[in-house]
């Protein structure tokens, strides 16, 4: 890994930067930011850099949106929260001018990226790249406002919470761009949440693939979305710390800094599993003595889709009689309380006997690409979870992936048990 971060280190001739909350905290952090910036700048590379807002500050907004107490208008909402990247931009651009680097803060509208008209969520449609480039030609470096974009309508958009890593993915893609660097408070991807596992170890290389299992089962690192983005287009992202003061060094090359995010056949290592991850913020809904017949679970999961509730895990148990069903599956806890209704709503549609709801629980997954020719990783977990006294309270799997839904109680003893029973504790 460290022959491969050196080699990125010289070899790339452009490359995006994006920058999160934490590291745009307040002036002196921007500055910090701008010291970054900087020594890409003193290096020769082309540089393009998204920000997001500074910390707090989209809260604080959509705080103001609800002290209002009006009726919800999604779009002059947008209006409203995409501000704070507007704030945090130009703030960049200035410090980064008062230097004497020529910098332009420049809107999601500016450019344009231009998205679908669903506010708040919003989808990249097409980034029309001529003006950044422009920029980056005449030596001036773009400060492109994160998480924000126009819609058909000519109105400003969203793209959700995380949504300036894709902004990132995104513009790095449209640049043709060599890498795409996001800075956070963390140097790089853990095998588990270091806040829980003491032991957990920094990974130096990731794939496309694991890191988007890791991202969609609780990992908090990047966005789901950007991760998607970047393995459809073959976008290497790395994961730095903005605040490790080795990454200031222009000449460092005896830290691996961060993780890097790219194909599975440039990673050489052969681990079976590569990381643990969790998410406390699940909800169970089972749906009991439900009749088993062809268009139930299409209506009720249908319905659930229409109103934009994602639906995670599911399992289905057949009734004796072969004429009923137990229906079993998570939602975000934050959807729970309007899934419940709208499967109320269905009384009419379905037949079912009664609608149990828990909030107490949580999902563990296991994730690695070397579970494809690798036996037993399932069991393996399996057998742990018992030798614990944890029960299984519903089971999912994917190629690299086994996702199993416990009590919320027993959260951190599962995780720890795992992360050393695959052997994460160790530094390979």
């Amino acid at each position: 890994m460290k022959e491969l971060n050196m080699m990125i280190e010289k070899n790339y001739k452009k490359i995006v930067m994006k920058f999160g909350g934490t590291s745009m905290g307040d002036i002196e952090k921007i500055s910090k930011v701008a010291d970054h910036i900087q020594r890409e700048r003193d290096n020769g590379v082309q540089t393009a850099v998204v920000v997001s807002a500074m910390a707090g500050e989209t809260d604080r907004l959509i705080n103001l949106v609800n002290e209002a107490n009006v009726v919800s208008n999604k779009a002059e909402k947008d209006a409203i929260i995409s501000t704070g990247e507007q704030v945090s931009s130009a703030l960049l651009s200035l410090i980064l001018n008062s230097r004497g680097i020529r910098a332009e803060s420049v809107q999601g509208w500016q450019i344009p990226l231009e998205t679908s008209n669903m506010h708040g969520s919003a989808r990249i449609k097409n980034i029309n790249p001529q003006k950044l480039q422009g920029l980056l030609n005449n030596n001036i470096i773009p400060i492109i406002a994160g998480f924000q974009g126009v819609s058909e309508e000519n109105k400003i958009t969203t793209l959700g919470r995380g949504g300036s890593d894709t902004t990132a993915v995104a513009i790095a893609c449209a640049l043709n761009a060599d890498l795409c660097d996001i800075y956070t408070d963390v140097d790089g991807v853990f095998t588990s949440d270091p806040r829980i596992i003491t032991q957990a170890q920094k990974i130096d290389k990731i794939s496309f693939e694991e890191m988007l299992e890791m991202a969609s089962q609780g990992a908090k690192v990047l966005q789901t979305r950007s991760v998607e983005l970047a393995m459809s287009y073959n976008m290497p992202i790395r994961v730095r710390s903005t605040f490790i003061e080795n990454n200031f060094e222009k000449n460092d090359k005896s830290h691996n800094i961060g993780t890097l995010v790219t194909n599975e056949e440039n990673i050489v290592e052969d681990k079976v599993v590569s990381g643990i991850a969790y998410s406390r913020g699940e909800a169970k809904i089972t749906i009991q003595n439900l009749e088993d017949k062809p268009g139930v679970a299409a209506q009720i999961f249908g319905d659930l889709a229409d109103q934009g509730v994602n639906v995670d895990m599911i399992v289905q148990n057949i009734s004796a009689d072969g004429r009923h069903t137990d229906l079993t599956f998570t939602v975000q806890e934050t959807d729970l309380d309007s899934s419940i209704e709208i499967i109320e709503g269905l009384g009419d549609k379905i037949k079912y006997s009664k609608c149990i709801q828990s909030k107490d629980i949580a999902k563990v997954s296991v994730i690695g690409v070397g579970m494809r020719s690798h036996a037993g990783v399932a069991a393996q977990m399996f057998a742990t979870l018992a030798e614990k006294g944890i029960n299984i309270q519903a089971i999912t799997t994917s190629e690299i992936k086994v996702s199993v839904l416990i009590e919320l109680q027993y959260i951190e003893l599962a995780m720890r048990a795992l992360h050393s029973v695959y052997g994460l504790d160790i530094k390979h």
